[in-house]
């Protein structure tokens, strides 16, 4: 999606740069310098627009991953749990290893 002020400034560089040959065509300093300050305006909001569409991808990037990495740890915590409930005796068993490992670590403060 292209930003309004991309737009918009592109519209006013154009303008000034009209602008500021009519005035060097016709020898009119003040219509040459504002048409180089409208072309300069229009460039400054042009590339406003250019970051602003740069910040809005990369946050829709961001939000992308971070949706897939969600539904990633969704598909692996219930394999876990599947087969938690498949192998209850291993499930037990790692839970006693954390618990002596744990209690090797408070016991050694």
């Amino acid at each position: 999606m292209v930003d309004r002020d991309r737009i918009t400034g592109a519209a006013r560089e154009l303008g000034g740069k009209v602008q500021g040959g009519v005035g060097d065509l016709a020898g009119s300093t003040r219509d040459s310098v504002e048409g180089r300050l409208r072309e300069a305006q229009g460039t400054a909001e042009n590339l406003y627009g250019q970051a602003k569409d740069a910040v809005r991808h990369a946050a829709d990037e961001i939000s992308d991953q971070a949706a897939e990495a969600y539904d990633r740890g969704r598909h692996y915590a219930r394999e876990g749990h599947q087969t938690s409930v498949e192998w209850p005796h291993a499930s037990l068993l790692v839970a006693g290893l954390v618990g002596f490992g744990l209690g090797l670590l408070v016991s050694k403060l």
